[in-house]
């Protein structure tokens, strides 16, 4: 015989799925904004690019889907050697970003207290105050021929004359570290941020140089500060137009400006849809393999970062 129901346990389980209930409807009115915007700004306009990006024209006004758009792309060796050359240049701008920020992360973080503190790291977030465009300008003039450092280094005597530094790959790299550094330190910072000092000061009192410390304790420590600082600025020198085209000029391939040259000089949707896509590829791509190699997990990563 079924023992009868309990009424004081029904009447509470009531309440609980009533509650959970008005949880879910408020986590779905909260996310469903945020979601129609994901799905209107990024997953829509990627999904146009990649249909687009099939399109082959047979005839007038007569469009049939297939590969050669990408086909194209890969059959030229300048294409591809364009898209090797911004990968090993972001990559590298990206590695110098890293070795740049992380002594100025630490020294804000874990050193500087107070004023000192909020200056340095209003003083990284200062050129951020302008436009991209007025910031890459800048270094124009200093690096021209006419420029602060040609004149700097004629007064200096190290040089007989004016010196052209701009439109190299130096330039680039300087331009997209430049760009491109507060996205590094900020990360860092908020990692750093929560090493507590006395785990530092046992590394020492067991015998350990500031290397060991550093290796075996700091840099653990920041591991998620860096993988989200590395990702960001990678993604953001990856896709960078401005700089390596004002900074490097005709001397310094980039494949944002082959995107470019296909929208706006040739009128070629198609191809530039084929060529934006594979860029989009190749950069998560290159993201998934940073995170595998690091044992970092997105979530975590954004989480901790």
């Amino acid at each position: 015989m079924n023992a009868p129901l309990n009424p004081a346990a029904s009447g509470a389980a009531a309440p609980r799925e009533e509650g959970a209930a008005a949880r879910r409807l408020s986590f779905i009115l909260v996310f469903a904004p945020f979601a129609l915007w994901i799905a209107l700004v990024i997953l829509v306009p990627q999904l146009n690019l990649f249909f687009l990006s099939l399109r082959e024209k047979v005839g007038p006004q007569v469009y049939a889907l297939g590969p050669r758009n990408y086909t194209e792309l890969f059959g030229e060796s300048v294409y591809v050697l364009t898209l090797v050359r911004t990968v090993v240049m972001s990559l590298l701008a990206t590695f110098a970003t890293l070795i740049i920020g992380f002594p100025i992360a630490y020294y804000i973080a874990k050193i500087a207290r107070g004023r000192a503190r909020t200056m340095l790291f209003m003083s990284c977030l200062l050129p951020f105050w302008v436009s991209e465009l007025v910031r890459v300008f800048g270094w124009m003039l200093i690096l021209r021929e006419t420029g602060l450092l040609s004149r700097l280094l004629q007064g200096l005597g190290l040089v007989d004359g004016p010196v052209e530094l701009l439109y190299n790959d130096v330039a680039v790299m300087v331009g997209l570290i430049y760009t491109s550094m507060l996205f590094m330190v900020v990360p860092l910072v908020s990692t750093l941020d929560s090493l507590d000092d006395a785990l530092v000061e046992a590394g020492y009192d067991l015998g350990g140089n500031g290397f060991v410390v550093l290796w075996e304790i700091v840099i653990p420590h920041a591991k998620p500060g860096i993988v989200a600082g590395a990702i960001i600025v990678f993604m953001l020198n990856l896709g960078n137009y401005l700089t390596p085209t004002l900074l490097g000029g005709k001397n310094s391939q980039w494949f944002t400006a082959q995107i470019y040259s296909q929208f706006i000089t040739r009128f070629n949707w198609e191809s530039g849809s084929a060529f934006g896509f594979v860029l989009l590829v190749t950069s998560s791509l290159i993201v998934w393999l940073a995170l595998r190699a690091s044992g970092q997990t997105l979530s975590g990563t954004i989480g901790k970062g």
